[in-house]
């Protein structure tokens, strides 16, 4: 099955000053860059899902696509992210997270192929119990999605119910690294200088 890697670019960074944060440099090199390079290691292609004016700059040679749904929040990318995919399986990254793991990506990716709708990795710093802007989803999730934000649930997982979902343990994610530094986030210009730690 192909895969699109998607490097979700979304929302207003209200909590960063109206900065597109994944441009921000961690451990000398910008998270977008550090998030393709993750992607590319575990996809056949990438594309970067944006609705900024200025984003076709950020990656070159990379494909980039809006949102087909404006102000539907992160579900509303996850639903551009296989809209743009034409009918391909996609992993998916928010382009805040700068340690994300090729080895993990490569192994929700291979879960999926085995049956599953969409695999997403457990993790306990989130408050979802899984981290669905970390995940692999295929086809079938998009009129999942789609109903959801027809009734107006833009709650990222609410599609989940629909879709055969594959857990990745997180016994099993703990082996591609510090899943705390995994799925390390940047919110706000304060977290720079703590994302740096080893």
């Amino acid at each position: 099955m192909r895969c699109i890697g998607v490097i979700l670019a979304g929302g207003g960074a209200t909590r960063f000053g109206g900065q597109p944060k994944g441009l921000s440099i961690v451990e000398g090199a910008r998270i977008i860059d550090r998030v393709a390079g993750a992607l590319r290691g575990a996809a056949d292609e990438l594309l970067l899902v944006a609705n900024d004016p200025g984003a076709d700059a950020w990656l070159p040679g990379v494909r980039t696509a809006a949102d087909v749904r404006r102000g539907e929040g992160a579900l509303g990318g996850l639903h551009a992210a296989l809209s743009h995919a034409s009918g391909h399986a996609v992993l998916v990254v928010a382009w805040d997270m700068p340690f994300a793991s090729e080895g993990l990506l490569r192994a929700l990716r291979a879960e999926g192929e085995r049956g599953f709708e969409a695999v997403v990795p457990e993790s306990e710093t989130s408050g979802r119990g899984v981290e669905p802007l970390c995940a692999w989803y295929g086809p079938a999730c998009l009129s999942a999605i789609e109903r959801k934000l027809d009734a107006g649930d833009r709650r990222v997982v609410s599609f989940f119910e629909d879709v055969r979902v594959k857990r990745l343990p997180a016994a099993e994610v703990s082996q591609y690294g510090d899943p705390a530094r995994i799925f390390f986030n940047v919110n706000r210009p304060d977290d720079l200088p703590l994302s740096t730690q080893p």
